[in-house]
């Protein structure tokens, strides 16, 4: 059998600030590839320049990656302000409602940092634009300055409700994770299970009610270290797992 193929909603980025590209870490590839065996193929953010129905059939699941630019707050109703940051129009169109799609369908979807926030949104829910400003809350985003290693260093734990399929996956109710985002869920969506939480209570794991497939997204970024970390490797593994079973015919719910 051949190797699944995972679609990642690429970021539209400008190089040098004039030159227009569709980007993607390489640690993303090289978990999909090593961890998941899985084949990926970037998908552009350029909604006019790619069919969802085309894309939808070529691959057997989606990765949504972390990314600078944020969610645009019109696609959950609230106005723009300075603290919302940049924004990505493109990837927003794509990647909401290809969401959408494979929770209906069951095909295999995992969200990863925006794109567990483009779950929450996808779903009806809502972001607040600077976690840290909110009272008892840590300053959750990456640190300013450093090497790759310290930025991605393990920084705080997630607690996991009972029962939750991440508990199986990871084998543990309490995990060890990095941490590297500003934004964070405000209001969850209406279908929305928020697994785990960080110790001062910000929504870390989700995964969506009554999906027939995996639908799973993680605020943390499990693909550094994905080849060894063991937390990031059994996610990883895991989705893989369901990757296989919808290239079979059959979608594998995490539950």
């Amino acid at each position: 059998m051949s190797k699944p193929v995972v679609g990642i909603v690429a970021n539209t980025k400008l190089i040098d600030n004039q030159y227009p590209a569709q980007t993607c870490g390489t640690m993303n590839v090289e978990a999909l590839a090593h961890v998941a065996g899985a084949v990926p193929m970037i998908i552009p953010a350029t909604p006019e320049c790619i069919d969802l129905d085309v894309i939808k059939n070529i691959c057997d699941g989606f990765l949504l990656t972390g990314g600078r630019p944020n969610v645009h707050p019109e696609e959950y109703g609230h106005a723009a302000t300075e603290a919302h940051g940049a924004f990505d129009r493109g990837r927003d169109q794509i990647a909401l409602q290809l969401i959408r799609d494979c929770v209906d369908s069951g095909q295999p979807i995992l969200g990863v940092c925006r794109g567990f926030q483009e779950f929450n949104v996808a779903m009806g829910g809502t972001l607040h634009p600077e976690i840290r400003d909110l009272p008892g809350r840590m300053n959750h985003r990456m640190p300013p300055d450093g090497t790759i290693e310290e930025k991605f260093a393990l920084r705080h734990e997630i607690h996991l409700k009972p029962d939750s399929p991440f508990i199986r996956i990871f084998g543990s109710d309490e995990v060890l994770v990095n941490s590297l985002h500003g934004q964070g869920i405000e209001e969850p969506g209406e279908r929305i299970i928020i697994d785990g939480h960080a110790p001062d209570g910000t929504p870390e794991a989700i995964t969506i009610k009554g999906a027939p497939g995996f639908a799973m997204a993680v605020q943390w970024h499990p693909e550094y270290n994905a080849q060894s970390d063991p937390v990031s490797k059994p996610l990883f593994e895991a989705f893989g797992v369901a990757l296989r079973a919808w290239q079979q015919g059959n979608a594998l719910a995490a539950e």
